[in-house]
């Protein structure tokens, strides 16, 4: 997502704020849904509701981020019906982002949005990249526990299988096994390698390990040597495909540890309650609410 989209949502967002008269800011629940992927009103309320969950785990008062309003709906025939809706503090829509899946691009960037309180769109688009790469590196990480778990029951050991891992990584790095690719990207030897590598890289290793996993089971490839030259074969394959579109994974730039950027995330939810604004009492209870 580029710069000029970033801007684009922002603005709807900034668009759909609305202040109360002690000029605290809220946004409606149904005015908020469908910007965060949702077509359905029950869908969304129980995404709410999980929210509320995570605000009373939190110890926070519920009443002062949540608060239950009635709308007047218009009918198909001309009329008029009262409907449930709610005021959202900033928190309680950052509450409700977290609660979705952050793979769909509305979530991770109402994460980012809610909990920046700066409106900068640099800062917003380098944490849905933050968000987007933790997420690739689990995806990995699941990947790998599944092909291991896979390997051992087609008779590979420890040890072979951390030789076919890094054999894999020669062939999907021009040569660079595990151990040379750490180095190159200047990581400690400790350290899993995908926790440094370039998101593009990470996603190269989980399709090249998801295809060597797939085949070994459906083909039933036992023995270490068998299922090596499998994963060396597969991740020979996606780096053709890369080669082929000008990116050489070994000469993609590092980036920061996935740790740090899990830790940073981390430190950021933490503190959201003193940096993020909208924390007083909304004030009343239920009702209709003119907002400007």
């Amino acid at each position: 997502m580029d710069i000029r989209e970033i801007d684009k949502r922002k603005l709807t967002l900034d668009d759909m704020r609305h202040e109360d008269s002690d000029g605290v800011e809220f946004w409606y629940a149904r005015e908020l849904m469908g910007l965060l992927g949702y077509a359905q009103w029950r869908n969304f309320e129980e995404a709410i509701r999980r929210a509320m969950e995570s605000c009373e785990t939190s110890k926070t008062p519920v009443e002062q981020h949540f608060a239950e309003v009635s709308k007047s709906s218009p009918m198909p025939n001309g009329g008029y019906r009262e409907v449930r809706d709610y005021k959202l503090t900033r928190y309680a829509c950052y509450l409700i982002a977290m609660n979705g899946d952050t793979r769909k691009e509305e979530i991770a960037f109402a994460q980012s949005y809610f909990a920046m309180k700066t409106r900068s769109a640099e800062l917003i688009s380098q944490r849905m990249m933050d968000l987007r790469r933790l997420v690739e590196r689990d995806a990995l990480r699941d990947t790998e526990t599944h092909f291991a778990a896979v390997a051992f029951e087609h008779d590979v050991n420890q040890k072979e299988f951390a030789v076919i891992k890094s054999k894999g990584d020669a062939a999907l790095f021009g040569g660079y096994d595990t151990r040379a690719m750490k180095k190159r990207l200047g990581m400690s030897q400790r350290k899993p390698l995908a926790d440094g590598l370039n998101g593009i890289a990470i996603v190269a290793k989980n399709l090249a390990t998801s295809m060597t996993a797939f085949n070994v089971e459906q083909q039933d490839i036992r023995g270490a040597r068998p299922i090596e030259g499998e994963h060396v074969a597969n991740n020979q394959s996606v780096r053709g495909a890369l080669v082929s579109r000008g990116i050489k994974p070994e000469d993609l730039p590092p980036e920061e540890d996935v740790g740090k950027v899990a830790r940073k995330i981390k430190a950021d939810e933490r503190q959201l309650k003193k940096e993020i604004t909208g924390f007083s009492s909304m004030g009343g209870e239920g009702g209709s609410t003119d907002a400007k």
